[in-house]
């Protein structure tokens, strides 16, 4: 891992889509997670069905910023509600798509705290809770991971998944120098016309299933952000989070997009979740 910034692979051009677990029974009872292995709900396995939908359906209706063509891999977490959410993706893709199981995704360690409803850690633990919650960087739960810690670990996992798109990096017959690259990747602002047509079409990608905190970790880690803005970047359950790589810079195209979830308005918890007016635990 480097300790500098990110160095994105020469001359990548490619996609990263992050997606969310779908809710967990541990989620749904209000409890730490961390390093435990609930499976998912059955309001999670619906979560996860809808996005898998969206995903397949990305460039209908309002289309994602995700290019044409097949998904490179499915990266994810070991933990059954990752990699459940994971495996309903890739099914859900209709395609041959590999599955990539790594532990460097695997939730961040919440030590004393798993397993325990939120309402007993505030109870028992109220001032390293709320330690945590205001410096993150410097407090965590007790026997947990320092995040710096797993900001380590995610980076590692992160460049190999750059590594992956990097040896799938599209390449035209005879345009090796910048500029001929520049025209296949287009305009680096939205909203102007691209200089050559379909050239999404031509860009890897690759889908990501994790948690929130290391999807706050990875994404702070792509765009450059200190650790100490942690909280500033929710990640809804089953929601979609999409990167961009181009020039050697990291572009949020899309963040926390949960309208595929819509079918489960009538479900009061899922519509919290939507509007981002749920708070639970790691």
């Amino acid at each position: 891992m480097s300790d500098g910034r990110l160095e994105l692979p020469n001359g990548l051009a490619a996609t990263i889509v992050l997606v969310r677990h779908g809710e967990s029974t541990y989620v749904a009872e209000g409890r730490f997670q961390g390093r435990h292995d609930p499976g998912l709900s059955p309001l999670g396995e619906r979560q996860a069905q809808l996005v898998a939908q969206r995903l397949a359906s990305r460039h209908e209706g309002s289309p994602l910023p995700v290019p044409a063509g097949d998904a490179q891999g499915v990266w994810h977490s070991p933990l059954r509600r990752a990699a459940d959410t994971a495996r309903t993706i890739g099914a859900g893709l209709g395609q041959t798509v590999a599955l990539h199981g790594d532990e460097r995704l695997t939730e961040l360690a919440q030590g004393e705290w798993e397993g325990l409803l939120h309402s007993e850690v505030n109870q028992r633990w109220p001032l390293e809770l709320a330690r945590w919650r205001e410096d993150p960087l410097h407090f965590q739960a007790p026997g947990g991971e320092a995040l710096g810690e797993a900001a380590g670990r995610v980076s590692d996992a992160l460049e190999g998944i750059l590594r992956a798109l990097a040896g799938n990096e599209p390449r035209r017959p005879g345009s090796d120098t910048a500029g001929d690259m520049a025209a296949v990747r287009g305009q680096p602002v939205p909203g102007y016309p691209e200089t050559s047509s379909g050239a999404g079409a031509l860009e890897p990608w690759a889908i990501a299933v994790a948690h929130d905190g290391i999807f706050r970790l990875l994404l702070m880690r792509l765009l450059d952000v200190p650790l100490e803005r942690f909280w500033s970047f929710p990640f809804s359950l089953c929601s979609i989070t999409v990167v961009t790589l181009r020039d050697g810079l990291a572009s949020l195209r899309a963040h926390n997009l949960a309208d595929h979830l819509a079918p489960l308005a009538a479900d009061e918890v899922a519509a919290q979740e939507a509007r981002g007016d749920r708070r639970g635990a790691l």
